[in-house]
């Protein structure tokens, strides 16, 4: 069954209850309010709000994207309709605490809620999504006035969020951000400066926009040791909540991107009549850390994005497969006999498998994340499949190490392979694929954003192999091969998988060995040994994968054990996909890892006046 097209329900179920355990949570104090039946309610209420306000309304906002007359923002009603549905249910406020008008959720439920949105219409839900991550970045980092003033509004939907990074003259360079922040007698901050690509940067779909800025305090260290943060909101906040007047942020003009229409994509001018107020976020020079709380939190969300977006054209493709009669199989000449579907021709099926292990897989890690975010809040508890004597506890620092080592996986990996699956689902449809009366290149459309979205796979390899799997003498690298060591015991007692295990482990020894070949050189001359970081990222990534994927293959075959007729087919497709994966994919890394620890140069010989 799927949600309106969106995603397969029982994956979704599958991944929550019998992969990642979420009753489980439910043992621990701050969730204990909850249950399965809690959770199954908030999904289906997602599922509605989906399915009813951001879904139809997915092709309209790509068609009339907003547009700006130089006074104001318009775009299409449907927007605001859906995000008040959003704002009323009170999914902005979902993961945090009672007290703050929140549901008190487990992460891990809310990203699963939230991926049904991303799928229903990914440029509508990046409104509320930069909220939250809004609001958490002042919830966690603001001082006590901050949060008074900002936090209950936002978490309220009556004011939206955005993070400024972005300037035209660095880029990703944030070591080369201009910015100012002067300080005022009052504690303020005089603001000035341009940002550019901010989503969601202007509209009138709230009250009020807070934006998070990045900029620097005159007299500050250069480089990235100088970055603060501030709150700069759209219109003035007096203390007692009410709106004044509009602050100097100014729109220069929107951008006009082949995908994520229906977000306003923003040119920003703070400043420009020497009156733009900001408010310093914690102490100063430490905006950048402060900052990545929100970035991690975006490139994750970039990754399921990816996913979703992956699963929408996967899904529609199969439907497409499964009507459209076209051709006969090979063996049959007879021009009188009838045509057979699509989805009865191998190379037809060898797409669909290959979307399917991706989208699967891809959904499978970007909850994992979301579950070890839960387990950094709540302490240790279990990570490996439920159900079985080896499941490994980790401690809330071990699950931050995991954390930090796969974001550069759940962004970067979703966004490559789920594009890919993305443009063989327009491949099945033939030349229907790339007409605007299918879905499916729109899908590829908005989904060819998400790689450049909160750091490139370039930006994403260098942090990997130059910093997170080396750092602390390969801790969080070591870990990772501790986990995925416990699954593949688990998977060599069963005859069906013992294959496959063997496979992950002398994937898992290979990261290993490239590591200890490349550490004389990352430390001797870290620019010939990072100039293909994006292979690793490539290789680790797809080990991740294959660990994933042997996961998921071990909770088939206990469902398959417990004999429910209904789910054998399902099952037996989770199999298939990991199978697919093993055979088709797994071997790749192989040439990776020698290609890397040649370390070829290249990219590095080639003169610049060649190309």
């Amino acid at each position: 069954m799927t949600v309106a097209g969106i995603i397969n329900r029982r994956d979704l179920d599958f991944q929550l209850f019998e992969v990642l355990d979420a009753e489980a949570l439910t043992q621990r104090p701050r969730y204990a309010e909850h249950s399965r039946e809690t959770f199954a309610a908030v999904l289906d209420t997602a599922s509605a709000i989906a399915e009813e306000k951001f879904a139809p309304h997915n092709r309209k906002a790509d068609e009339h994207e907003p547009s700006f007359d130089g006074q104001r923002v318009s775009m299409i009603p449907e927007v605001g309709e859906a995000l008040k549905a959003f704002c009323e249910a009170g999914f902005i406020a979902a993961a945090h605490d009672f007290e703050r008008g929140g549901m008190q959720l487990p992460v891990l439920l809310t990203q699963a809620a939230f991926s049904l949105f991303k799928g229903a219409n990914v440029g509508t839900a990046a409104y509320p999504f930069l909220t939250i991550a809004n609001a958490n970045v002042i919830h966690r980092f603001g001082s006590d006035a901050q949060r008074t003033k900002y936090l209950g509004p936002l978490l309220a939907g009556r004011y939206f969020g955005t993070m400024a990074l972005t300037e035209p003259q660095a880029g990703s360079s944030l070591s080369d951000i201009t910015t100012s922040a002067t300080p005022n007698p009052d504690g303020t901050y005089s603001i000035v400066g341009n940002k550019i690509f901010i989503s969601a940067g202007d509209h009138e779909l709230s009250e009020n926009i807070v934006h998070l800025v990045l900029a620097r305090i005159p007299g500050g260290p250069p480089g990235v040791k100088g970055i603060s943060l501030f709150i700069v909101p759209k219109f003035h906040v007096h203390a007692d909540g009410s709106l004044g007047a509009r602050n100097d942020v100014a729109l220069a003009g929107l951008i006009h991107k082949m995908g994520y229409r229906g977000t306003t994509s923003t040119m920003l001018s703070f400043g420009e009549k020497g009156a733009c107020i900001g408010e310093l976020v914690g102490e100063p020079h430490k905006g950048l850390a402060y900052m990545f709380h929100m970035m991690n939190e975006a490139r994750i969300g970039v990754g399921m994005g990816a996913v979703m977006l992956g699963y929408r054209g996967y899904l529609a493709s199969l439907a497409y497969a499964q009507e459209r009669p076209q051709g006969r199989a090979p063996t049959n000449k007879n021009p009188n006999e009838p045509q057979i579907k699509l989805i009865e021709h191998a190379d037809i099926r060898r797409m669909l498998l290959a979307q399917k292990a991706y989208v699967e897989a891809g959904y499978a890690l970007c909850l994992y994340c979301a579950r070890l975010v839960d387990e950094t809040k709540v302490g240790a508890g279990a990570l490996c499949v439920p159900g079985t004597p080896l499941r490994g506890q980790v401690t809330a620092q071990e699950a931050g190490l995991l954390l930090d080592l796969l974001t550069p996986i759940a962004k970067s990996w979703p966004s490559q392979w789920c594009l890919e699956a993305n443009s063989l689902a327009i491949q099945i449809h033939g030349g229907y694929g790339y007409t605007r009366e299918y879905p499916v290149e729109q899908f590829y459309r908005d989904n060819r954003l998400n790689p450049i979205h909160e750091g490139t796979h370039g930006i994403q390899a260098l942090d990997l192999l130059g910093r997170k799997a080396v750092m602390n003498g390969g801790a969080a690298m070591k870990l990772f091969a501790r986990e995925a060591a416990q699954t593949v015991a688990e998977a060599q007692s069963d005859p069906a998988l013992a294959t496959y295990a063997r496979e992950l482990q002398a994937a898992v020894d290979e990261i290993a060995i490239t590591l200890k070949a490349l550490a004389p050189t990352l430390a001797a001359n870290p620019t010939l040994a990072l100039a293909n970081a994006v292979l690793f990222l490539e290789a680790f990534g797809h080990t991740v994968i294959a660990w994933i994927w042997l996961r998921q293959a071990l909770a088939a075959q206990r469902g398959l054990a417990g004999g429910i007729a209904a789910d054998a087919d399902f099952y037996r497709g989770k199999l298939a996909a990991c199978r697919w994966f093993y055979r088709w994919e797994l071997p790749k890394v192989r040439q990776w890892h020698e290609l890397l620890r040649s370390l070829d140069d290249t990219t590095l010989t080639m003169p610049a006046e060649s190309f």
